[in-house]
């Protein structure tokens, strides 16, 4: 079994344990705390944002009354995009801390790791930013079509329902797996996407196709958002908390399964609430 050498590849011996990997991951540990740092100003600046006369700009009803894309659409949109970046430093990057401390571990000789490392969290971090763009324009549709349609007024239940149908439905989908096997192997993924030449670019590109993979197992849940709130600190520590135990936990490939159902039940309730007329969630 090969240790890496200075450009991050196969070389000297290895320690035991996983590749040899695992003691040089817990020697990260000032990076990691850095990183950690950045991602507790997250949460703090998003807590600030929220509690502040701006904090509406984070609500699930950014795009009400929205319908022409002037330059005050505009607007809207770059706040809520800067919003969602927010979130994702504050959510999705602790999900990719192991797949960061791998990285770190085996470009551990180079000088310029940190940089490296940047690159790798900007590539992952970009990817979510551009599906906010998406996530955004996908919300203004939905409310251009409730304003269209008298009967999705009286009944705006139906999209909170449907968003937690839809997101339970792909806990079971054979795309969830795939992707969530490659979040749940760090190790196995840096290795398959490093090789040490054109590093930056390399890096970059390693930290987009993690956030894609990272994407296509979390997409559904993050836009749970959209229905309880973007600003909803405490329903962004519990999916936090799920999304990290789904993919890092040793146990967290049991939890999919279980947590399709409850997420397919909390469509049931919210159904058989809004046909009572008790709208639990405020609809979308």
């Amino acid at each position: 079994m090969s240790g890496f050498d200075s450009t991050g590849w196969p070389g000297g011996p290895a320690t035991p344990g996983t590749l040899g990997l695992w003691p040089r991951i817990r020697d990260q540990r000032p990076a990691l705390v850095a990183i950690s740092g950045l991602i507790a100003l997250a949460w703090l600046t998003l807590w600030i944002w929220k509690s502040s006369s701006y904090g509406r700009f984070l609500d699930h009803r950014e795009n009400e009354g929205v319908h022409t894309l002037g330059g005050h659409y505009l607007i809207i949109a770059l706040v809520f995009v800067a919003g969602w970046t927010l979130m994702t430093v504050a959510m999705m990057l602790p999900t990719s801390l192991p797949l960061v401390a791998t990285f770190l571990a085996i470009t551990r000789r180079r000088d310029d790791r940190l940089q490296l490392t940047s690159l790798v969290i900007l590539g992952y971090l970009a990817v979510w930013t551009l599906f906010a763009f998406v996530a955004h324009a996908g919300d203004l549709g939905i409310h251009r079509t409730v304003d269209r349609v008298g009967w999705l007024q009286a009944h705006e239940w139906v999209i909170a329902a449907g968003t937690f149908a839809s997101a339970g439905a792909y806990q079971f989908s054979s795309l969830k797996y795939v992707c969530l096997e490659k979040c749940r192997s760090p190790v196995g993924f840096v290795l398959g996407h490093w090789r040490g030449r054109r590093e930056r670019l390399q890096a970059l590109a390693l930290g987009a196709h993690h956030g894609l993979f990272c994407l296509g197992c979390c997409w559904s849940l993050m836009l749970l958002m959209f229905v309880v709130g973007v600003g909803n600190l405490g329903w962004m520590l519990m999916l936090a908390a799920v999304m990290a135990a789904e993919k890092n936990a040793p146990w967290g490939r049991r939890l999919t399964t279980p947590l399709g159902v409850v997420l397919l039940l909390g469509a049931v309730t919210l159904t058989a609430a809004g046909l009572a007329g008790v709208h639990l969630l405020g609809g979308e």
